[in-house]
C-alpha cells in the first residue's frame, strides 16, 4: 500500500472539503442527505449510459458502411444520421408518451398516453433511490428507440429511395417501437403475462431486425446479387476496417445499454447487479463471435471476418433479454448458440433468395427471438410467456412494417430505378462521394445478368 505525505495530502482534503460543502449547499443551501446523493448518482450514471447507447449509433454507421458498397456509403452515413434526428423529436413528441403512458384500452394492456412531450421537473418530496429524473429518463429511452431504427438500414442499402426512408424511420420511432415497447416496459400485457426482455432483445433488436427483414422482402434483391439458376454472388463490403471498427463500438456501446437498463445503480445490490450483468454481456459477445467463426470456418475452410463480426453482434443481441437473470456459463451458452444461428441465418436468407446486405435480420431478428425464449430456458422465467413474447413483437414490426413498405412501393416511392442503383446513391441521391478519388462517378462495366456488382 502506497501512502500519501502529510504535505501533500492536506491541500487535497481541504479542496474536497471546499467542493463538498460547496455541493452541500449549492442550490439555495440545500444539504446533501443521503436520498439526494442515491437520486445524483442513479441519474448520472443513467445519463452516462445514455450516451453510451447514443455512441452505438455510430458503431452502426461503420459496420453498415463497411459491409456495402462504397458508392453508397454517403446513404448509409446520412440514413443512420437521420435516424437519430428524426428519431429524437418523434419520441420526444409522441412515442415516449405512448411507451410510458396510462393503458388507454380499457385494461388490455395494449395502446398507452401520456400527452404530448415529457415531464420537465419532479416533485421534491419524491427525490430519493431509484428515483429518475424524466429527463434522464427520456434521454436513455430515446437512444433505444434510435437503435431499433437503425437496424433496417444496412439491410434495404443501396436501392431504397432515402424520402422512403424517413418515412419508415418516423413511423418506427413514432409508433411501432413505442407500441412494442409498452406491451413489456410500459405495464402492457406481455408485462402482466410475465414476459421478461430486460434490455430489449425483442423490443429493441426484434423490433429492428423483423422491420429490416420486412424492408428486404418488398425491396428486393441488389442487382447482380442472385443468379437466374437461383445461386448468389458475394458482395463484398468495400471496408472490412469500418465494419469491425463499428462492432468494437457497438460492443463498448452495450454497456451502456444492458448494464444501464438496471435504471438504479447506487448501493451494493445494484452494483452487484450491474457487474453481473456487464460480466455476462462480454462473455456471449466473445462466446457469439468464436462460434460464429468455428462454423464458418469449417464449411469455407477459411476463417471469415465478416461472420465472426457478426457473430459477436449475435451474442450481444442473445444476452440483451437475460443479462440480469443468467450465470455466466449460461451466457456462454447463450452467446455461442446466437454465433451459430447467425450463421444458419444467413444461409437461409440466401436460400430464400432475401437480399438482407448486412445480415440484420439474423443478427437482430433471429438472435432476438433466441434472446427471448433462452430467458425461459436459462434465467428461470415462465417459458410460456417467454415463447408469446418472443413472436408477438417480432410480428407486430414485421407485418406493420410490411405493410408500410408495400404502401410505399404502391406509391412508387421505394425503391430506385436501375441507373440509379448501378451508378450509386451516393451520387443520384445526395450528389455527393464519400471518396473522390474514385472520380466523379463510379459505374458498372458489365451486364447486371453477369451477377457482377460494381463496387
Amino acid at each position: 500500500m502506497r501512502f500519501i505525505s502529510f504535505r501533500r495530502a492536506l491541500p487535497l482534503a481541504l479542496l474536497f472539503g471546499l467542493l463538498g460543502a460547496k455541493f452541500a449547499y449549492a442550490q439555495g443551501e440545500e444539504p446533501v442527505t443521503a436520498e439526494l446523493a442515491y437520486y445524483a448518482i442513479d441519474n448520472i450514471v443513467l445519463f452516462i449510459a445514455a450516451v453510451l447507447v447514443l455512441f452505438m449509433q455510430a458503431g452502426f454507421a461503420m459496420l453498415e458502411a463497411g459491409l456495402n458498397s462504397a458508392k453508397n456509403t454517403v446513404n448509409i452515413l446520412f440514413k443512420n444520421f437521420m435516424d437519430m434526428c428524426v428519431g429524437v423529436l418523434l419520441y420526444f413528441a409522441v412515442g415516449y408518451s405512448i411507451m410510458y403512458g396510462v393503458d388507454i384500452t380499457g385494461g388490455a394492456g395494449l395502446f398507452g398516453w401520456a400527452g404530448f412531450g415529457i415531464a420537465s421537473t419532479i416533485d421534491p418530496a419524491a427525490i430519493g433511490p431509484g428515483v429518475l429524473n424524466p429527463q434522464a429518463d427520456w434521454l436513455f429511452q430515446v437512444a433505444f428507440a434510435a437503435t431499433a431504427a437503425t437496424i433496417v438500414s444496412g439491410a434495404v442499402a443501396g436501392r431504397m429511395q432515402f424520402r422512403s426512408y424517413l418515412i419508415y424511420s418516423a413511423v418506427i420511432t413514432g409508433i411501432i417501437y413505442p407500441v412494442s415497447g409498452f406491451w413489456q416496459w410500459g405495464g402492457g400485457w406481455l408485462a402482466a403475462l410475465g414476459f421478461h426482455d430486460f434490455a430489449g432483445s425483442l423490443v429493441v433488436h426484434g423490433v429492428g431486425g423483423f422491420a429490416a427483414l420486412a424492408g428486404a422482402i418488398v425491396l428486393g434483391p441488389r442487382i447482380g446479387k442472385f443468379n437466374k439458376d437461383g445461386t448468389s454472388n458475394a458482395m463484398p463490403g468495400h471496408s472490412l476496417s469500418l465494419a469491425a471498427l463499428g462492432v468494437f463500438i457497438l460492443w463498448i456501446g452495450w454497456y451502456g445499454f444492458n448494464p444501464g437498463s438496471q435504471l438504479a445503480f447506487a448501493g451494493s445490490a445494484n452494483t452487484n447487479a450491474m457487474m453481473l450483468i456487464a460480466a455476462n454481456t462480454t462473455l456471449a459477445a466473445a462466446a457469439g463471435a468464436l462460434f460464429a467463426m468455428l462454423l464458418s470456418w469449417s464449411m469455407s475452410k477459411k476463417p471469415d471476418l465478416g461472420m465472426t463480426l457478426n457473430g459477436a453482434l449475435a451474442g450481444l443481441v442473445g444476452i440483451t433479454a437475460n443479462c440480469d437473470t443468467v450465470s455466466n456459463l449460461s451466457a456462454i451458452a447463450i452467446g455461442a448458440i446466437a454465433g451459430i444461428l447467425v450463421v444458419g441465418g444467413i444461409i437461409w436468407l440466401e436460400k430464400m433468395k432475401i437480399d438482407d446486405s448486412v445480415g440484420a435480420w439474423p443478427v437482430h431478428g433471429l438472435c432476438g427471438i433466441w434472446g427471448g425464449i433462452a430467458t425461459g430456458i436459462f434465467g428461470g422465467h415462465p417459458i410460456v410467456a417467454q415463447i408469446i413474447g418472443s413472436l408477438a413483437i417480432p410480428a407486430w414490426s414485421f407485418f406493420t412494417m410490411l405493410g408500410l413498405f408495400y404502401a410505399l412501393k404502391a406509391a412508387g416511392i421505394l425503391r430506385v430505378s436501375m441507373e440509379e442503383e448501378i451508378e450509386g446513391l451516393d451520387l443520384t441521391e445526395h450528389g455527393a462521394v464519400n471518396y473522390p478519388e474514385f472520380g466523379s462517378s463510379v459505374v458498372n462495366t458489365r451486364s447486371p445478368d453477369s451477377g457482377v456488382l460494381p463496387i
